[in-house]
């Protein structure tokens, strides 16, 4: 007899039970954890100004936006936070959609589809995965940063007719979310020019951090001319939520016309919108460049505290240190020892990263003080 849904997915949640993947939420104990798990890199989620824009926004227009953009029409700050954010990444137009993940499934199907194909950093993110795969092309991957294996493809589809091969989009993130490194962008560029692809460059871990004005890696290289799509969001360093495209202003009047996660997506509240403007704000001003600073030391100090203790796995140079275990077990016990001493470190194990390589992921803000990462530095020393 065929299984009821219930017992079915009871099955299947064993399955994930034994193999240590099971994942299940939990309420937020973070107020009685130092937070080394967010994406708050600067701190800003907790910013007065930031949650006072929020608040007099709401106040003044309400907790939510009633619907689409393209049925309400747009408000003005909308509008002038898309324009803040052109300025910002030195491109003629942005649109602002309800996450980042959106922003990925709405805006890789929009520009290609049957006929052609999307080229991923094998270690990029789920959401571009999930974009390229929604839009019926043909997917292929390269190893991590190896540009010499992306070219090898680009050769290969070249020598089809350019009716024959299609379009051609090469997708990469600019700091990868797992890893903390660095993609060589002007390698990327280069040979995404050579052999006429296009290329989306992902900045969610970028932006706010990188650059004189914090605008990320793509305008600190000088590259913003020459990515066609540059995708970010306002839920990391910029605290608030919320995803964005920037690039030409044709694209984003295309994305506007079928980009579905934005054409069918109701707005993002007030609060958000002013939240995300006081963030660019705080991050392209004196402030932000103090707290760049700030989270530059806290970097130093960690990575300087924990390389004599650990020694194991080189870390990272961004904010994203990644501490591999291997076994999901060892990273699971591992992070259930820091939480027991006030220190919420999350475990990240298969799917999100390749099987045997489950990891603790610490996340340095510039809101963390040195007793606290002192304090995360002596219970890593202690478990080695």
């Amino acid at each position: 007899m065929d299984m009821s849904l219930d017992e079915s997915l009871r099955k299947e949640l064993e399955a994930l039970e034994q193999s240590g993947l099971r994942r299940t939420l939990r309420a937020a104990d973070a107020p009685a954890l130092v937070n080394f798990a967010a994406n708050d890199y600067l701190g800003l989620s907790r910013h007065p100004g930031l949650i006072e824009a929020a608040r007099e926004a709401t106040a003044r227009r309400g907790t939510g936006a009633g619907a689409s953009r393209l049925v309400t029409g747009t408000d003005a700050s909308v509008l002038a936070l898309e324009a803040e954010l052109a300025a910002w990444k030195e491109t003629e137009a942005a649109l602002v959609f309800s996450s980042g993940y959106a922003a990925a499934l709405g805006t890789i199907p929009a520009l290609v589809g049957k006929g052609d194909t999307v080229i991923l950093d094998r270690l990029a993110h789920a959401s571009l995965i999930d974009g390229a795969r929604l839009g019926g092309v043909t997917v292929r991957t390269f190893p991590h940063n190896r540009t010499d294996k992306l070219e090898a493809l680009l050769q290969k589809l070249s020598e089809r007719s350019a009716v024959g091969r299609g379009r051609i989009l090469v997708v990469t993130e600019s700091i990868f979310s797992m890893d903390g490194d660095v993609a060589p962008l002007r390698e990327l560029v280069e040979i995404k020019e050579r052999y006429g692809a296009w290329l989306l460059v992902d900045e969610a871990h970028a932006t706010g951090l990188y650059g004189a004005t914090g605008a990320g890696l793509v305008a600190e290289m000088g590259l913003s001319a020459r990515i066609e799509v540059t995708m970010g969001t306002l839920s990391k360093a910029l605290g608030s939520v919320g995803g964005y495209i920037a690039g030409s202003r044709t694209l984003i009047d295309w994305l506007t016309n079928r980009a579905r996660s934005f054409v069918y997506s109701t707005a993002l509240p007030p609060g958000a919108i002013a939240a995300s403007r006081a963030a660019v704000e705080v991050a392209r001003g004196a402030e932000g460049a103090v707290l760049r600073a700030r989270l530059r030391e806290n970097i130093d100090l960690f990575r300087a505290g924990l390389a004599p203790v650990w020694g194991r796995h080189p870390l990272s140079l961004s904010a994203i240190q990644p501490l591999i275990c291997g076994e999901a077990s060892v990273a699971l016990e591992l992070a259930g020892v820091l939480r027991e001493k006030g220190l919420l470190v999350p475990a990240i194990r298969y799917p999100t990263v390749p099987r045997g390589t489950a990891r603790l992921r610490v996340t340095v803000s510039a809101a963390h003080e040195r007793k606290e990462i002192d304090a995360l530095i002596a219970a890593l020393g202690s478990q080695r």
